[in-house]
């Protein structure tokens, strides 16, 4: 059997509810005859009567009960699913996915998300952990809506992406080694390192920093987890090159950050599809963009992450 056709069944469940055609017809905006011919197509359909008639009043038979409530459910979850999709297209509701690395979501993403829970109570955040290029590609496909990558990436006609920040990269060293100022090539060469694998971003940025210099050290450890890197920092096992990327909330007085000499730089940028975006999705995208990038560090002693 097709299914009933909804208009049908809100017909039936109107003249149940005011107990006439003709009050079903008003209250629907429809002629009389088409009132009537959505009952008898029903009862066509069907194989049985749905309504008893007399001369004050029509009622619901058994079978006309029974279809009457179930219709009832039906319709009720028609309308909400209808004020959901209304609701999304005006930017008040709605799921957006966004997909970034582990300290960018860690670090960057809170303030972000508070501001839109502020501004936008009704759009939710979906978060995943993806590499860059894992990003790119699950925005093209549309499994996800936003992607925070490093920059730079190679265009794609069927996407945008749009610079973001530019965050310091910058050293930790123990705190109980002797050291200079400020970070330079020819000192981290000499040291212990601790660095990401050749996977990210940052490896390749930190490559061509050394490499700029003449320098090509061998890290003592390669690993992308980076509180992992940052425990082993402040166990005196080595240093590192980090991005940093936001004010730190937190002291560990074992680690002390260093600014480099010469200066290198982290860019990242926000990906998502060039045509047909949401409402939610641009509200999200608005709210990222308008976010505050924190200044370069000073020598200190704080938390940094990368990726």
């Amino acid at each position: 059997m097709r299914a009933l056709n909804p208009d049908r069944l809100r017909t039936l469940v109107c003249i149940v509810d005011l107990g006439s055609f003709a009050a079903a017809a008003r209250a629907l905006h429809l002629a009389p005859p088409t009132v009537s011919l959505h009952v008898s197509e029903l009862e066509a359909r069907l194989g049985a009567s749905l309504l008893f008639r007399d001369r004050t009043r029509v009622t619901p038979t058994g079978v006309g009960q029974t279809l009457v409530e179930r219709a009832r459910l039906l319709l009720n979850q028609a309308d909400a699913m209808v004020e959901d999709v209304r609701l999304q297209i005006q930017g008040k509701r709605g799921r957006v996915r966004i997909s970034s690395s582990t300290p960018v979501i860690a670090n960057l993403l809170p303030g972000v998300l508070g501001r839109l829970a502020r501004d936008h109570p009704g759009i939710e955040v979906e978060l995943s952990v993806c590499t860059s290029e894992e990003a790119l590609a699950r925005v093209g496909e549309g499994s996800i809506d936003i992607g925070i990558v490093a920059l730079p990436q190679p265009k794609t006609p069927a996407l945008r992406i749009v610079p973001w920040r530019r965050d310091p990269v910058v050293a930790l060293v123990p705190s109980n080694w002797t050291h200079p100022r400020r970070a330079t090539p020819v000192w981290l060469a000499g040291r212990p390192l601790i660095l990401n694998d050749n996977r990210t971003r940052l490896w390749r940025l930190t490559t061509e920093w050394f490499a700029a210099a003449g320098f090509h050290p061998k890290p003592r450890i390669e690993h992308n987890y980076n509180e992992a890197i940052k425990s082993l920092v402040a166990a005196g096992y080595g240093a590192t090159l980090l991005s940093y990327e936001a004010t730190p909330a937190l002291v560990d007085p074992r680690i002390t950050i260093l600014p480099l000499t010469p200066p290198l730089w982290r860019p990242l940028g926000i990906a998502h599809r060039a045509t047909a975006i949401e409402r939610p999705v641009q509200l999200v995208l608005d709210v990222l963009l308008a976010a505050p990038v924190a200044a370069a560090p000073s020598p200190m002693r704080a938390p940094v992450s990368g990726s």
